[in-house]
């Protein structure tokens, strides 16, 4: 990296960790472009040159509510993380500015304060695949404040066709090259560049269950709200793109609170490869992980409580140990109206999940069809369905009474795969703003096929500027 570079980008860090200090990808349309041999090499250069917003800040905002619920149903036994059986109706709600300044070319700064209210059903207990994106690990009933992301990102433009980029959230209008490097610091999610999907990844816009919206084994660095402070770098040359990044754990697992040390972390690579079917673009996408930290092995815990005669608890068996996953992303156009996507992962489940929800195994797919057929072009009906799995170690460590990231139950006896179907209408009202609804059938909530099977329903009320 040149040393004016690498100056400039320490230069930006610092900034960066003062602000961090307090409490705390777009579409794009290609354009051709002339080679330097066809033209005068000044004209290709004028041709060619990066375009650039006259903005040198930015402003966007968001707002969502999501009102769910579920019927009563079966449940002869419950335990501490177990979704009530009585009928229940909970809410959410946020609203979060987008603030961005331009430091240089090519050079962003972007902070997102944000409010938050509301629980998920049950505090966000009872399903691996919890039905509501929206909703944090951490529910008040009174507005509060977070700072969810403070970061840095550096485009280096490397050749390639000039691509146009329109002003969205977190993204400045302009322009950058295919070939480009993609540099990222600072707080965000790792959501934000990993595991990414156009047609299931935002609980704000398409499906809301957990395990649709990311792979349910991704069990990605974050605290209790979903996220954290670490670096990524994204290398585009071509239909392929390399990902790479460094994150901070938790303190403990699902801990509000981020260990600073780097002694707790994971590492994430990612590759994309992008193509076209009968001239229908697709994406696939193979993620890695590594997560690094002091967790507990299942079979331990439910060893050491049983000999002991009490309650089974991870924390007196936790050591420093590593949890690897992976898993494969596909988007695919069908047809202008239609697209598919799926999802395959695997997790050791060997281990207790860190920081993400209780899966060892997880498959999914789904559609998402536009409203032109009905002449609402804005609109957008889903289906998809994911089935949940849990590795032999941790359904023994459930049935001893042990409690997961969500789930337990305090007791297992007949385990089984946890299968969840989830369809939504998204009406849009105008451009910026929309009413969804949304239905989710849950089969054997936390694996427990004694259980459920759970009728869940929710409205999503969601405006953008």
């Amino acid at each position: 990296m040149p040393k004016t570079l690498a100056a400039s980008l320490a230069a930006d860090a610092l900034a960066l960790s003062l602000l961090l200090a307090c409490p705390v990808a777009a579409q794009t349309h290609g354009s051709s472009t002339a080679s330097a041999q066809d033209v005068g090499a000044d004209q290709w250069a004028a041709d060619n040159a990066p375009i650039a917003s006259d903005d040198k800040f930015a402003l966007h905002a968001q707002t969502t509510f999501v009102a769910q619920g579920h019927s009563r149903f079966r449940s002869p036994y419950e335990g501490p993380n177990s979704l009530t059986a009585a009928p229940a109706i909970k809410e959410t709600f946020d609203a979060t500015i987008y603030a961005g300044a331009q430091l240089r070319q090519g050079a962003e700064l972007w902070v997102d304060p944000e409010i938050d209210q509301g629980f998920g059903l049950n505090n966000t207990l009872g399903v691996a695949g919890f039905p509501n994106g929206e909703a944090y690990k951490v529910g008040k009933a009174h507005p509060y404040f977070k700072l969810p992301r403070a970061f840095l990102r550096q485009t280096i433009d490397l050749g390639g066709t000039r691509e146009t980029v329109a002003a969205d959230l977190n993204q400045f209008a302009g322009s950058h090259t295919t070939d480009r490097l993609v540099v990222t610091i600072g707080k965000l999610s790792v959501a934000d560049v990993f595991d990414t999907n156009a047609y299931a990844h935002d609980p704000r816009g398409d499906f809301l269950n957990w395990t649709l919206l990311d792979a349910g084994t991704f069990d990605y660095a974050a605290n209790a709200w979903g996220y954290t402070a670490g670096a990524a770098i994204e290398w585009y040359r071509g239909r392929w793109t390399a990902r790479a990044g460094a994150f901070l754990l938790s303190d403990v697992p699902n801990s509000e609170h981020i260990d600073w040390g780097f002694a707790q972390n994971q590492l994430i690579g990612e590759i994309e490869e992008r193509h076209s079917i009968g001239d229908r673009p697709g994406k696939v996408r193979v993620t890695g992980f590594v997560t690094r930290g002091r967790m507990a092995k299942l079979d331990a815990t439910t060893a050491l409580g049983t000999m002991a005669g009490q309650p089974v608890d991870p924390a007196l068996v936790r050591h420093f140990a590593s949890r690897p996953g992976v898993s494969v992303n596909l988007e695919q156009e069908i047809t202008d109206d239609l697209h598919a996507f799926a999802r395959a992962g695997w997790a050791d489940g060997r281990y207790e999940a860190y920081e993400f929800t209780d899966v060892d195994r997880s498959l999914s797919g789904g559609l998402a069809l536009s409203g032109n057929r009905w002449c609402r072009s804005r609109d957008t009906f889903g289906l998809a369905a994911v089935v949940n799995g849990a590795s032999r170690a941790r359904q023994r460590f459930l049935d001893a009474g042990g409690l997961g990231i969500l789930v337990g139950d305090g007791g297992l006896p007949h385990p089984g795969g946890e299968w969840i179907v989830e369809s939504y209408y998204k009406l849009a009202i105008a451009k910026s703003f929309h009413i969804a609804i949304d239905y989710q059938r849950v089969t054997s909530p936390g694996y427990n096929r004694d259980r459920g099977p759970v009728n869940v329903f929710a409205v999503r009320l969601h405006g953008q500027m």
